[in-house]
């Protein structure tokens, strides 16, 4: 489990996280919904450290974030931000094969070889993994990187808008296979995700952030709801319920 406790993120005066506590399952999706500005990536980021939070607390499985060795972190959260520069020219298999660097430290076995394997196949890369990435559409290479988080093999995998980039069909590909990693792996995973209809089919919990604090956080059912919606996003968003999953209609 991680467990966020009053944690808060200041740039100059201005609080871009405020007070946030929050507890994230294990073996399920939970997804970070809300406004531009709302402060869904900064929370992300501070979970996984790599920004430091101003004030708070925040823990995983019990072990305080920032009293862990980064080796040890690396095995238990792998992360995928907004933005992802490389600036030397590797294939899509020499990209996939850096997940495993936390173990391997750049001297891969076998095993590690099998995990790069399993995730190229996870993403459906085989036919272009020995393709470098300046080769790409930016929805393939967005394809890659979250092929190297999956690679990683840990138990927590954290997404930043992952399906940037990514066209209708890639996008499902995409939030398939992350149900796939929980209900079959049993991994954990905490999504930045801005289409509240993908967060409705997919996720098992969604904390609901705006103006850097949580406003309602529960079960889907209860977060994909008009009133909350309303509140979250300043618009009247119309529910349906379409093959069991609840579907906002906002675009009139």
């Amino acid at each position: 489990m991680v467990e966020v406790k009053k944690v808060s993120k200041k740039y100059g005066s201005k609080f871009v996280v405020e007070e946030v506590s929050v507890r994230i399952r294990k073996g399920k999706i939970t997804s970070f919904i809300g406004p531009n500005g709302a402060g869904k990536s900064t929370l992300l980021s501070m979970i996984s450290r790599l920004i430091p939070r101003d004030s708070g607390e925040i823990t995983i499985d019990g072990q305080e974030v920032s009293k862990s060795k980064s080796s040890d972190l690396a095995k238990k959260i792998s992360i995928l931000k907004q933005a992802n520069h490389i600036h030397v020219r590797l294939t899509v298999r020499e990209l996939v094969s850096f997940g495993r660097f936390p173990y391997s430290q750049g001297n891969l076995t076998k095993e590690d070889w099998v995990h790069v394997d399993e995730a190229i196949r996870y993403m459906e890369l085989e036919d272009m993994q020995h393709k470098y990435l300046d080769q790409l559409s930016g929805g393939q290479k967005q394809r890659a990187f979250i092929s190297m988080v999956i690679a990683q093999n840990t138990d927590y995998i954290l997404l930043d808008e992952p399906l940037n980039n990514l066209d209708m069909k890639h996008s499902v590909q995409i939030m398939k296979v992350l149900r796939r990693l929980v209900d079959e792996l049993g991994k954990t995973v905490i999504i930045v995700i801005h289409d509240i209809n993908f967060a409705s089919c997919y996720s098992d919990y969604i904390v609901a952030l705006k103006h850097g604090r949580v406003i309602k956080e529960g079960p889907t059912d209860e977060i994909i709801d008009r009133d909350v919606l309303k509140e979250l996003y300043e618009m009247d968003i119309q529910i349906e319920s379409i093959n069991g999953n609840k579907i906002g209609i906002y675009f009139a």
